[in-house]
């Protein structure tokens, strides 16, 4: 590895180049920085970080631990802890007494936000282009058109590497029935993604219908409830789950969200993976208790005077079709899925919060098709480090692609859980590095997963002996 990063020849290949800057990538250069020896870059098409900025709804919660930064879990000496930002804005103190385990979205997105503005190697607006194995040198090939400040290509470069981490996140998802109302101008239909950018006209429409039984479709819910009069809110909330139900929170269900319990699932077949991704979705896709108890507690604050609030929420409901009635309206063709029944609701305005997808890996990695091993889904193989299966031709001049929140399939409900993060990096780049660069625990779960091993039980650390204090020394 190249001992002086800082002095990179422009023909030398980099030890790493990270795709994409959101909080795993993000993650990944934090924990890279202070390796020395490691030359690593990353570029990212965007002008700067943001992280769900339509989301950052006054009051809502990560609903992970402070302690799930982007290091914490794998390094809380680092400089880069959410806690050492704190510091560095002078907010222990208020932060000590506040006596919060769950900060909010804002603050998560601003922590983050302080770190890719202090952290070298961070190159924004960057769009890369495309990927090429190159087999006469050994390395690949990464293409980029660095952008100007209105978005327009500027200049044109190649880096060349030895590992590429992919972290391109997710896109929000628009189920098919309601993609025309989406893409046709005018018609207020968008995205919970775009939920703040749209949130004032929202709170003008006469009736506002809100898709989406998540945790997403929750707080928008909420905020909408807590902005529109006493007695005419025209608010109604439905999802296809069975209930408005609370994620899982209890301490053994979270062991689901531990290494432990990411190397059981990789190591189960394809076909008990795939059933098992459709039957966890309480798992990551509930509601947090406190957001349950708040929309509970609004509702009910609004009957003290009598009557109740015009709102309806309805679970288990499917959208088949929908419509636009002249230019203000939309109608939604709905099912009752244990009912069977059938209805029709015309509103002024649709949030959808039918969560994110992985963005498809094939436009960035179109070079690298004949090279990828797919499984019988055509999805990529991804092996225990997170690293893409590549033919030998490409794996064996030590030349691999990593994946960063585009590996449920393979590595199971974990993959895109913020708590997850840093030992997600760290493995890459012990991987990348062959050393140990980041000592990870052996066991993370109390929780027994499978009956093929026991348990690994790391032995108990004995005491340092103290010195005893005399007296008067």
């Amino acid at each position: 590895m190249n001992p002086h990063p800082p002095h990179h020849e422009p023909d030398a290949p980099r030890d790493l180049v990270g795709i994409g800057i959101g909080p795993f990538n993000l993650s990944l250069a934090a924990l890279a920085q202070p390796l020395t020896t490691l030359d690593a870059v990353f570029y990212e098409q965007r002008p700067a970080f943001d992280w769900h900025p339509g989301l950052l709804i006054e009051g809502a919660t990560v609903q992970v631990p402070f302690l799930a930064d982007l290091v914490t879990l794998a390094d809380p000496a680092s400089d880069w802890t959410f806690l050492n930002y704190l510091k560095a804005r002078e907010r222990l103190f208020p932060f000590y007494f506040a006596e919060r385990f769950h900060i909010q979205r804002a603050e998560y997105d601003a922590y983050c936000r302080w770190v890719a503005e202090n952290l070298p190697g961070l190159h924004f607006r960057h769009q890369v282009d495309a990927v090429r194995f190159n087999p006469e040198r050994d390395v690949f090939e990464v293409d980029f058109t660095q952008l100007d400040s209105d978005g327009e290509a500027e200049a044109l470069g190649r880096t060349y590497t030895k590992n590429i981490v992919l972290g391109i996140g997710t896109e929000p998802y628009v189920p098919e029935p309601l993609k025309p109302l989406v893409e046709a101008p005018g018609v207020p239909v968008i995205h919970a993604a775009d939920y703040l950018d749209h949130r004032r006209s929202l709170l003008a429409a006469e009736h506002v219908t809100v898709v989406g039984s998540g945790q997403s479709g929750a707080e928008v819910f909420l905020d909408l409830l807590r902005h529109r009069p006493a007695g005419r809110e025209q608010l109604h909330w439905l999802g296809r789950t069975e209930a408005f139900a609370p994620m899982e929170y209890s301490k053994l269900g979270l062991e689901h969200f531990t290494p432990d319990y990411t190397r059981y699932f990789h190591a189960l077949s394809e076909s008990v993976r795939d059933r098992l991704g459709t039957t966890q979705w309480q798992l990551h896709r509930g509601i947090g208790p406190d957001t349950i108890a708040a929309i509970h507690d609004e509702l009910y604050r609004r009957t003290l005077h009598g009557g109740w609030p015009d709102a309806v929420l309805t679970p288990g409901v499917r959208v088949r079709t929908a419509g636009r009635i002249a230019t203000t309206k939309v109608e939604l063709h709905l099912e009752h899925i244990q009912q069977g029944s059938r209805s029709r609701l015309t509103t002024d305005a649709v949030v959808l919060a039918t969560g994110y997808r992985e963005r498809p890996l094939d436009r960035i990695l179109a070079g690298l098709d004949p090279y990828l091993r797919r499984d019988s889904r055509e999805r990529p193989r991804v092996d225990e480090q997170f690293g893409l299966v590549l033919d030998p031709s490409v794996s064996g001049a030590d030349c691999h692609v990593y994946v960063q929140n585009a590996e449920r399939h393979t590595h199971g409900v974990g993959t895109p859980d913020l708590g997850l993060a840093a030992w997600r990096s760290a493995t890459i780049l012990n991987t990348v590095t062959g050393k140990d660069a980041y000592p990870l625990p052996a066991r993370t779960a109390f929780t027994s997963f499978g009956l093929e091993q026991r348990p690994q039980i790391p032995p108990a650390r004995t005491a340092p002996a103290l010195t005893p204090l005399v007296e008067g020394r």
